[in-house]
């Protein structure tokens, strides 16, 4: 009888584990942000479909792990889930870096068919570091703005370029233009000195750092569109009942779609607000596209060196008619 009593008693405390799993979720970027309010929501929506029985606290703005630092953790189930800019990741793997080859999709079309090509492949690499992936949502893309009217790639040969990556170094080096390692945070006073003239950010940048006070050209050019995604540490989702289980993948696909469906629309807006404060909005001339459709088939050549045999389904993939 007393064993019996321990049965079921440990069978009530498993079933109590089970209806109160709890998932930290931790993101390098600030409350503020549509990737994180999505978060947010998925983390509600979760809460919702299992009645309960899985609560997801989120831990925004590097509060639990700094940006670097989260998915490392989520490897190691430091922490249950984690979100990240996958391009961050780029140095220990270049297929994770594919969304971030400039000028190779610059639409959110191209971007998502880009996706569609990577994601089994980097699917593979993560899993194999015992990670599964929920979603994935790009930001904006990042585009031209220069102090002076930018007509022709001639324009830009000479001029001072902000850079802040390999990637945007490599593209100063290929315009011939000077590049000039600036972080976004020291933008307008290097603009103010004259010590910058042209750069490549997002339209987002642009409204939050108020840049149409010092930079009166914008071009959409969409270099690329930089992926965040959240994954799982798979012992986590596989401690989940099957229910759980696909309570949580419904949610992560609406959020997936919501994500998308948020960051081209918010791009709109902030491009409009860009114009309406001022900003000369213009579509890049025949000229430049061409150029920067070169410099983006040179440094996917590039990335394809480093990337090798998957690298290459990837791009054989998403350039398929």
């Amino acid at each position: 009888m007393k064993r019996f009593v321990l049965g079921l008693a440990a069978a009530a405390a498993t079933g109590l584990v089970q209806a109160q799993a709890k998932w930290d979720l931790p993101s390098g970027y600030g409350a503020n942000t549509f990737q994180v309010q999505n978060l947010q929501q998925f983390a509600a929506e979760v809460d919702q479909l299992t009645g309960g029985k899985l609560k997801i606290t989120l831990h925004p703005q590097g509060s639990l792990f700094k940006a670097n630092e989260i998915k490392r953790a989520v490897q190691t189930g430091q922490t249950q889930a984690g979100e990240f800019i996958l391009s961050g990741a780029a140095n220990e793997n270049p297929l994770f870096g594919v969304d971030s080859v400039p000028f190779l999709a610059t639409s959110y079309a191209e971007s998502r068919r880009l996706y569609q090509a990577a994601r089994p492949v980097q699917e593979k690499v993560l899993a194999s570091q015992g990670m599964k992936v929920l979603f994935s949502v790009p930001w904006p893309g990042q585009s031209l703005y220069s102090i002076k009217p930018v007509q022709v790639p001639a324009d830009l040969v000479g001029t001072k370029m902000r850079t802040y990556n390999p990637a945007t170094n490599r593209i100063a080096q290929l315009l011939k233009a000077q590049p000039v390692t600036i972080q976004l945070a020291e933008l307008p006073q290097a603009l103010a000195t004259g010590a910058v003239q042209n750069f490549l950010t997002s339209s987002a940048s642009g409204v939050e750092s108020k840049l149409h006070e010092q930079v009166k050209h914008f071009y959409p050019v969409n270099a690329w569109l930089p992926r965040n995604v959240t994954v799982v540490n798979q012992k986590s989702f596989d401690a989940l009942d099957k229910a759980t289980q696909e309570a949580v993948l419904k949610a992560a696909a609406a959020a997936e779609t919501r994500g998308w469906a948020a960051s081209e629309r918010l791009d709109g807006e902030y491009v409009r607000e860009l114009a309406a404060k001022g900003m000369t909005v213009s579509a890049p001339s025949e000229s430049l596209r061409k150029e920067l459709a070169g410099i983006g088939e040179t440094m996917t050549a590039e990335w394809l060196k480093a990337a090798g045999p998957d690298g290459q389904a990837i791009i054989d993939a998403y350039r398929r008619p």
